[in-house]
């Protein structure tokens, strides 16, 4: 892709982005995880009424009087959006593919940060950690954003996400509001994201095609792993065939579904011919 195609991209999804974030997302987005945290401002003396949970005893023993810890909601906010960039992304059979609706989600969401002038980063992983942008504010920066979710190009085509989810944890020393986007046909990241859950406001994004959910009958078919490249001979004709594919399908999914509540987790699904915008809406709302 050269610059000019590039430019013309990011330009592209800046203004349908952007407009969805303007009307309808800012407001939502800002209802939803704006005054969530709390941070130390001062102390003062105690006054009749105050929460006795907030007397600072450390200081109240030097001045042999109480005092009280003064909190002040915080008014900025860190976003952090996580993108797997691995091979399963590459797959789309109705109007676009999974990593194209990946990149509006997030572009989306990275200008609803900036609308309420919160810093947004990126992380973008597949079995290892392949590029990290540090959180920062402003437009130029959210266009950064968006220019690498277009145009990186990863080392790998595998995924692991309780690899990216360690990295989080050692970046992010605050709590911030992060979105995992991915399919999520992975396993085994149960303890790293019950950490991350801890510290971090954290939602799935799962981003799906329905042609995934189970494989048609259509005779003996040629498959290539997305992920591993390799190919192999399916009978597509045999029921067990499709069987233990549906079977191995519901299980990654209802393991991304379980894991992510156990963890205290927000979760999204949302199949690339559906609207996104109706999805992050309600459940926009349903948190708020």
């Amino acid at each position: 892709m050269n610059t000019k195609e590039l430019l013309k991209k990011v330009r592209k999804i800046e203004i349908k982005t952007r407009r969805l974030s303007d009307h309808i997302f800012g407001g939502e987005y800002h209802s939803t995880f704006k005054g969530r945290g709390m941070t130390f401002s001062e102390v003062r003396q105690y006054q009749f009424g105050d929460d006795v949970r907030n007397i600072d005893w450390n200081v109240t023993a030097r001045y042999n009087e109480p005092f009280v810890k003064v909190f002040e909601e915080e008014r900025e906010l860190t976003m952090m959006l996580m993108v797997d960039v691995s091979g399963s992304e590459l797959f789309g059979t109705t109007n676009q593919f999974k990593k194209e609706i990946i990149t509006e989600i997030s572009a989306t969401l990275a200008f609803s940060a900036l609308q309420n002038n919160d810093k947004a980063g990126l992380i973008l992983f597949s079995d290892e950690v392949e590029l990290f942008i540090p959180p920062k504010k402003g437009k130029s920066h959210v266009l950064r954003i968006i220019r690498e979710l277009l145009e990186f190009r990863p080392k790998s085509n595998r995924t692991n996400l309780s690899e990216a989810l360690k990295f989080l944890s050692s970046v992010m020393k605050k709590k911030a509001i992060v979105f995992v986007l991915s399919d999520f046909i992975a396993e085994d990241y149960e303890k790293t994201l019950k950490i991350s859950g801890n510290k971090h406001d954290l939602t799935g994004i799962r981003v799906y095609d329905h042609r995934e959910e189970e494989i048609p009958n259509l005779g003996m078919v040629q498959i290539q792993d997305a992920e591993t490249g390799k190919y192999q001979l399916v009978n597509t004709q045999s029921k067990s065939v499709r069987r233990a594919y549906g079977s191995y399908y519901r299980e990654r999914v209802d393991y991304f579904s379980d894991t992510f509540k156990k963890s205290g987790c927000g979760v999204i699904s949302c199949r690339v011919d559906e609207s996104y915008v109706k999805k992050l809406l309600g459940y926009f709302k349903r948190r708020g």
